[in-house]
């Protein structure tokens, strides 16, 4: 029975009611998060399924996941085509190239939807601060993703370790008085019970075992945590030598696996019958083949009381009984755990563990397996090279300090100059991830002198850190890249200095979409936004098709960014909430900042001022020292925009000033948010102030050839010169459906101050009628004001059916409308069928219909 736990306990009911949702129960050791565990999974309304951390499991990837699932592996073949094999690839059931990583969460997703089919599915999770890195990435992912599967996850973690975010927290706390003393033996001395309840705070596990040693005097003053492993030492120290032989092979195993602990217990003289002592102490449990310690700290107890060489002993008796292929893994780390100096034949042995980690997306696992390997390496030059694989590995699983230190330590031994560029490239990643540009560049440049052979794939590389730093680094990488035989090279040169060739003539349609990725967000660079946007949705297709996940928060940026430019807001706003989502749980905060300034923007345009600064917050929350963040001038443009929209120019006017200097003079949201520039100086008064900047816009749209840029020109010019002309110029070239209004709006206050309001009421309809279908309600009441001025008050239009939607729901209702099923939707957008379904039952009553043959009928 559990005592003062009712808090915990209601919270995991009302989940398995509603069948779905995910917790963490966070605390201490001994404060009862296993007990927890073990109450729930006594709940009569779900199937449970349990898995476990293991400290000696957090090098091997996918173990924690793999415990968990094992049971439920019979529905795999239900799952889309390339989650399946993301899966089955990850767990080692089938070979082939390594899957995003990513795509195996959207796949453990789906999987455990689909074993909630029956009926609700309780799956518990303990230890979760040792979960090996993949296993906590994927459950995390899934976790976040449910709603309406049927599927509860409860976590129980240390403080410390297993950070979720997103995910809703009980922290459990020492308990009341009265519950702390129902656990206490009722026999106990009353100054014995005084103390181990001042002592145990609460802590349900120190309560039952402080007794043993409170009258110890050297355990006074310790932790409570080395008290109660103390206890459970002077336990352990109490049992029969052989007992405490088996005990030790069994803390130093992984598994719990009783037949491996056995035969290699018996090279220590120990058997079966030694473990009685150990069962009948309640120190630990053997039923089913699998040998269980009853708490963590008992395992560590046991292994950390024992002697060094002893340890070393242990270790290598369960690598000689661990001869299985299977067992390879962890054979190589029991061998490297044994060893007390170099081997090479260990560290072998290691490099190949890290090599398959590696192939099955365990990034984090093979980091620490080349850097063990590289500690039993006697010769200094496979000691950097592993040390170097480490560090890229540490760099793809986003422990980018750790990976930076390996990166140095590697380039320490050696002084070959190609090896050294290639730490360069290494390290230059971990620090451009972490926002430090200029270290970054300044990495990828030296390794270009280092290595001519390679200097065309560094210098395409240094462009990234120098487009963020702008002036001088960004004209020295151009430089450069000039004389490069490449066609992206020259791409990007004639893109930022010229006029460049057609996209369409560049792009490889058979090239790996992670090799197009450049050239989508380049078009927009030279203006060619039709062309970057083909290209871009292409690549999402093509992304969604394979599995490549990772790559979508830059494509569904790149996506939203043409929809933006092309007047679909809409379509905008779902392509960003998208790519924020799997930018998100795929830590890319680049792309978070960036994605976050677009939909600053976005909201700024409806009039949402809550949502714009929200959004620009997030995508400025955070920047290396010396940097600032990616999406920065994104989310200035956001501000200008809605100061603007507000009428309040004269905040508006600094703001779009300082994107027209370096270092972000050259971005796109710099030239693009210059026409915004010209009208907040204007009606600021000091047109003067954005004089330059239209000098700037004028060499753009010669540079770039694109009639909508020529078009904002002439309105540009019309303003600074009130020229009726200029309007009517701009007017008749072709333009985007939200500057082409604004044209119209600003040509109709234009004529209507020329006290021209016959004339000028067609023309601010027009600009209305396009504001109402953006959502741009700012420019749209503007329009109102104008017109009411010119004597016509024209109605308020009904907010579409669609407009009420989520952007998730929106997505799905336009894909169902298609005519595809739920299971192609979910396929296509990583989700599970049933959450498909559940945000389809939300969207119908929103829209007004009853059934999924009608959504064809909604404009959508």
């Amino acid at each position: 029975m559990l005592y003062g736990r009712t808090r915990e306990q209601n919270h995991i009911q009302q989940l398995v009611a509603a069948a779905g949702g995910a917790v963490v129960l966070r605390g201490g050791p001994g404060i009862g998060k296993t007990a927890l565990l073990d109450w729930a999974a006594g709940l009569p309304a779900a199937r449970v399924l349990r898995g476990s951390g293991v400290e000696f499991e957090a090098e091997l990837p996918f173990a924690g996941l793999s415990q968990l699932l094992r049971p439920v592996l019979d529905r795999l073949d239900r799952l889309p085509g390339p989650q399946r094999a993301a899966v089955s690839g990850a767990f080692g059931l089938a070979r082939g190239e390594a899957a995003d990583r990513l795509l195996v969460g959207f796949g453990v997703l789906s999987l455990l939807a689909e074993a909630a089919a029956d009926g609700p599915l309780l799956c518990l999770v303990d230890d979760a601060h040792w979960l090996d890195a993949v296993s906590a990435d994927a459950l995390l992912f899934a976790a976040r993703r449910l709603s309406g599967e049927g599927v509860v996850l409860v976590f129980a973690a240390r403080d410390g370790g297993f950070a979720a975010p997103g995910l809703p927290e009980l922290r459990l706390d020492g308990l009341g008085a009265v519950d702390a003393v129902r656990l206490l033996d009722p026999d106990l001395d009353p100054v014995l019970r005084y103390r181990v309840l001042a002592e145990a705070q609460g802590n349900p596990l120190a309560l039952r075992e402080l007794p043993r040693v409170v009258d110890d005097a050297t355990a006074v003053a310790m932790p409570l945590t080395e008290r109660l492993q103390a206890a459970f030492y002077g336990q352990v120290q109490r049992l029969p030598e052989s007992t405490r032989s088996a005990l030790l092979v069994a803390a130093a195993e992984d598994t719990g696996d009783l037949a491996v602990v056995l035969r290699a217990a018996a090279r220590f003289g120990a058997g079966p019958d030694d473990l009685r002592p150990a069962e009948e102490a309640g120190l630990v449990d053997v039923a089913g083949g699998v040998l269980r310690f009853r708490h963590p700290l008992v395992r560590a107890a046991v292994y950390h009381g024992s002697a060094y060489a002893v340890r070393l002993a242990a270790h290598r008796a369960l690598a000689g009984e661990l001869t299985a292929p299977e067992a390879a893994d962890r054979r190589a780390w029991h061998r490297a755990a044994a060893a007390a100096g170099p081997d090479d034949e260990v560290a072998a042995a290691l490099e190949d563990t890290a090599r398959q980690a590696r192939e099955r997306n365990g990034y984090g696992a093979a980091a620490a397996a080349y850097e063990r390997a590289a500690q039993l390496s006697a010769d200094p030059a496979a000691t950097a090279r592993r040390l170097l694989l480490a560090a890229e590995n540490g760099t793809h699983a986003g422990t980018l300090a750790t990976a930076v230190r390996l990166a140095e330590r590697a380039a320490s031994l050696v002084d070959d100059p190609g090896f050294l560029a290639g730490v360069g490239w290494v390290e230059a990643q971990a620090w451009f991830w972490q926002g430090n540009f200029q270290t970054a560049y300044e990495l990828l440049t030296a390794a270009a002198n280092l290595a001519p052979e390679r200097s065309g794939q560094m210098l395409m590389q240094a462009a990234h850190p120098a487009w963020y730093l702008g002036e001088p680094q960004l004209g020295e990488c151009l430089d450069r890249l000039a004389t490069l035989d490449d066609p992206t090279a020259r791409f990007l040169v004639a893109a930022a200095r010229g006029r460049a060739p057609s996209l369409a003539s560049v792009i490889d349609r058979s090239a790996a979409p992670r090799d197009l990725v450049e050239l989508c967000g380049l078009g927009f660079v030279a203006g060619q936004d039709a062309e970057a946007y083909e290209a871009t949705a292409a690549l999402v297709v093509r992304c969604r098709a394979e599995g490549l996940v990772g790559l979508l928060p830059t494509l569904l940026f790149f996506l939203a960014e043409a929809e933006f430019f092309a007047g679909r807001h809409r379509d905008a706003v779902v392509s960003t909430a998208e790519g924020l989502d799997v930018a998100r749980d795929s830590g890319q905060p680049l792309w978070i900042s960036q994605l976050c300034g677009m939909r600053a923007v976005l909201a700024a345009l409806e009039g949402d001022e809550p949502a714009c600064r929200a959004a620009v917050d997030e995508a400025t929350a955070s920047a290396a020292p010396g940097s600032y963040p990616a999406g920065h001038a994104w989310a200035q443009w956001a501000l200008a925009l809605l100061d603007l929209g507000q009428g309040r120019v004269e905040a508006a006017t600094p703001r779009l000033l300082s994107l027209q200097d370096n270092p972000y003079a050259h971005h796109v949201a710099a030239h693009r948010c210059i026409p915004d520039l010209v009208e907040a100086a204007v009606r600021s008064g000091v047109p003067e102030q954005a004089a330059g900047a239209l000098q700037r816009l004028e060499a753009y749209a010669e540079r770039t050839a694109q009639p909508w840029a020529q078009a904002l020109v002439h309105r540009c010019r019309a303003l600074l010169g009130g020229d009726e002309p200029e309007y009517q110029l701009s007017l008749e070239l072709p333009a985007r459906p939200f500057e082409q209004a604004r044209t119209e709006l600003l040509y109709g206050e234009w004529l209507r101050r020329a006290r021209r309001r016959a004339e000028a009421r067609p023309v601010l309809r027009r600009a209305l009628d396009a504001f109402d279908r953006l959502g741009a309600d700012p420019w749209a009441n503007r329009a109102r004001t104008e017109l009411a001025a010119t004597g016509l008050h024209p109605p308020r239009p009904a907010e579409p059916a669609a407009a009420r939607l989520t952007p998730q729901e929106l997505q799905i209702a336009r894909l169902a409308a298609q005519g595809l099923s739920n299971k192609d939707i979910a396929g296509q957008l990583f989700l599970s069928p049933k959450t498909v379904a559940y945000h389809l039952y939300k969207a119908y009553p929103k829209l007004g219909v009853a059934a999924r043959g009608e959504l064809a009928r909604i404009s959508l």
